[in-house]
């Protein structure tokens, strides 16, 4: 079987949409790993590097080395990019 679904929030310590993300996720039961870029620059940096944006919530979702991110915000397209996921990889 392939490996196990691997979600993660980046997200800063008073974000709303970063608490409403990872409530969502628990109601789910969809386990995840939390990123803190509360005054982590650095970590900032990486997702401007990655993805052109500074800000978060950005949610990664994927397995082994192939990931997809969201970068808008709200729980909508959390729920489509999980959709996606899911019609790709049924197992999840």
């Amino acid at each position: 079987m392939g490996e196990q679904l691997s979600v993660v929030v980046w997200s800063k310590q008073g974000c709303h949409y970063c608490e409403d993300v990872k409530q969502y996720l628990k109601e789910k039961d969809i386990a995840y790993q939390t990123v803190d870029v509360t005054n982590q620059d650095e970590r900032r940096d990486i997702l401007e590097i990655k993805y052109g944006v500074r800000y978060v919530p950005i949610i990664e979702i994927g397995r082994g080395n192939v990931y997809e991110a969201v970068t808008e915000v709200g729980i909508p397209h959390l729920e489509k990019a999980l959709d996606r996921y899911h019609h790709k990889n049924p197992a999840f």
